[in-house]
């Protein structure tokens, strides 16, 4: 089967600017991403906005429920509606988050951190795989920013993802701003942990903003321009693996298309450094 891939810099669609970013249609994003369960099952304005996408962009799957370190089973009927959905759209890849979300019948609508253990590692494997095989098609996991410390007991986080992603043979959603946060937040050097994962299994990038609180700790909120921190250390993780496609997500505090535009065009920039640097 094939399948549509993703290239460039793409934006994450979201319902506050979807219209305003469909009618002016820029040629600087290069394809876009939907949360699919925002859609599913779902009638009003969202199916025209998803095939407005559709007939100008690639559209890119990244959903929000699968939480791979929830310790309860998948909702089979979710299962069945997302892969139809997703065949439907001719995606690569699915891409969900590697965390915690709920237990017992409980979603808490939130990306919980994981103890990194080997206990939480097999049960993350066990269910990537199982989600594989529902779907019909890859998945992609995405590190998650946390708040509180490790036990020094466990893994560390870059560790317990290398080891997820290989005994699973899942592929990687690298958030980079993500990496950045817990970076300051531990004081651990984000480039090394970037050395230690697979190239290979990178299929893409998420980009973000975050705060920094008067106390010092930073928040990842999907809310705030990228800082020059996190631009240098996609430049960096770029010129490790190689080109993959970039994700601008803005989910709250969302500014004018314009000003996300500038952030994409940095980032167009970026990339085509070491899109050229691929091609040498």
């Amino acid at each position: 089967m094939m399948r549509t891939p993703l290239r460039g810099v793409g934006l994450g669609l979201r319902s506050d600017m979807a219209e305003a970013f469909l009618e002016r249609r820029p040629s600087e994003v290069d394809f876009v991403e939907i949360h699919p369960e925002n859609y599913m099952r779902r009638g009003g304005r969202f199916p025209a906005l998803l095939e407005a996408a559709r007939r100008d962009y690639p559209v890119g799957t990244h959903g929000l429920t699968m939480c791979f370190g929830s310790p309860t089973r998948f909702d089979d009927e979710y299962l069945r509606d997302l892969r139809a959905f997703l065949h439907d759209l001719d995606v690569g890849f699915h891409s969900d988050h590697l965390c915690f979300g709920g237990a017992h019948g409980v979603f808490l609508h939130d990306l919980i951190p994981l103890p990194f253990t080997e206990e939480a590692a097999r049960l993350c494997v066990s269910r990537i795989r199982e989600a594989q095989d529902a779907l019909d098609r890859p998945v992609a996991v995405e590190n998650v920013s946390y708040y509180l410390p490790q036990s020094e007991s466990g893994l560390d986080e870059a560790h317990f993802l290398v080891e997820v992603l290989r005994e699973s043979g899942a592929l990687l959603l690298l958030d980079v701003n993500n990496v950045y946060v817990n970076s300051r937040n531990f004081g651990f050097d984000p480039r090394a942990y970037v050395d230690l994962l697979p190239a290979d299994r990178i299929a893409q990038i998420h980009i973000a903003g975050h705060v920094v609180r008067d106390d010092g700790l930073r928040i990842d909120t999907h809310g705030e321009p990228i800082c020059d921190d996190v631009y240098d250390l996609l430049d960096y993780t770029l010129g490790r693996v190689g080109a993959r496609p970039i994700l601008l997500e803005r989910d709250n505090n969302i500014p004018s298309l314009d000003a996300m535009l500038d952030e994409v065009r940095l980032l167009r920039a970026i990339l085509s450094r070491h899109t050229a640097e691929d091609a040498a």
